[in-house]
């Protein structure tokens, strides 16, 4: 018996048959659009990234993930056998990349949507979705809070330094609420979530010159902040 394959036997195959036959044409179009809107994507997340530290492999990556995912699409929707091993081969993939803002996860599910709805061939659908989705997180990440929240430590000696610094806090903000104190032999340590309007961060310099104040820091809050 023999067991050995040639490559006459394998164009005789009929798995060769079962693929469909593919534009290459529309295959560079697919790619060229996909390739279009993930720089899109990529330029959106530059221009309303406001975390602590832009990533650039990430920003690169929602690229590469919206040319992958369209290949993908494109080669699932030629056979339905392959489709099926597609999915079987894509389920053991994990990823354990850590994910640090949560606007990320919006970007990543944008790149995968535009990914598969190019590779179905709605090139359309992608590009006015993609249109929407941009001006709508523009919009957003320019917009102008009335009030910026902040995180403010101050490390007193004693009660007197802390009544002192918390009655000037509360003529200097708009509002503020004590988060946590912490009593040590080394002295009081305050932390206060504040709210101020025109970045007006003067009173910070008062509150360092009470006596018995020995450090006062101001950090913006994000949301990621833990005393």
């Amino acid at each position: 018996m023999n067991f050995l394959v040639t490559f006459s036997d394998i164009f005789k195959s009929s798995f060769l048959e079962n693929v469909k036959e593919f534009s290459v044409i529309d295959t560079l179009i697919g790619m060229l659009f996909a390739l279009v809107i993930g720089l899109f994507v990529f330029l959106v997340y530059k221009k309303t990234f406001s975390g602590v530290m832009y990533s650039t492999g990430f920003a690169m990556a929602l690229i590469g993930l919206s040319l992958v995912t369209t290949l993908v699409i494109m080669a699932v929707t030629s056979n339905v056998v392959l489709s099926l091993g597609m999915v079987g081969a894509l389920s053991i993939v994990r990823f354990r990349a850590a994910i640090k803002e949560p606007m990320e996860i919006v970007f990543l599910f944008w790149s995968l949507a535009a990914g598969i709805v190019i590779g179905a061939g709605m090139i359309p659908l992608a590009v006015i979705g993609s249109v929407i989705i941009g001006v709508v997180l523009i919009l957003i990440s320019n917009r102008k809070y009335r009030n910026t929240p902040y995180i403010l430590i101050v490390s007193c000696a004693d009660e007197k330094a802390e009544e002192n610094a918390l009655s000037l806090i509360g003529q200097s903000v708009d509002r503020f609420l004590v988060k946590s104190k912490t009593v040590s032999t080394a002295g009081i340590e305050l932390t206060a979530e504040i709210r101020i309007k025109n970045e007006a961060t003067g009173f910070v310099n008062r509150v360092q010159d009470i006596a018995g104040v020995s450090e006062a820091t101001l950090v913006m809050f994000n949301g990621e902040y833990m005393a």
